[in-house]
């Protein structure tokens, strides 16, 4: 029973360590956290998903009836590998 604590307590701070250091994947990001991953500021971002440089969807957010821009996991690793897609052509 002792060594069953130990090992839940082992995994809750290796769980604590991760959160910490940011090392956590989510499946989706805000555009601040988006960008404060990508080492840029949030209207960048949101000029990106606005434009079209980047895949994302907006979302329901907490307040009232507003949405915000939401961007995958996938598709901000997408970002730091090949960079911004091309500004579409209307």
């Amino acid at each position: 029973m002792k060594h069953n604590y130990l090992e839940r307590l082992d995994r809750i701070e290796e769980k604590l360590d991760q959160l910490l250091q940011g090392t956590i994947e989510k499946e989706y990001y805000s555009t601040a956290e988006a960008a404060k991953i990508l080492n840029r500021a949030e209207w960048t971002v949101r000029e990106w998903c606005r434009l079209g440089r980047v895949y994302a969807e907006k979302r329901k957010c907490g307040r009232g009836s507003s949405n915000e821009w939401m961007i995958s996991h996938d598709e901000l690793r997408r970002i730091q590998n090949e960079g911004l897609l091309p500004l579409p052509k209307y």
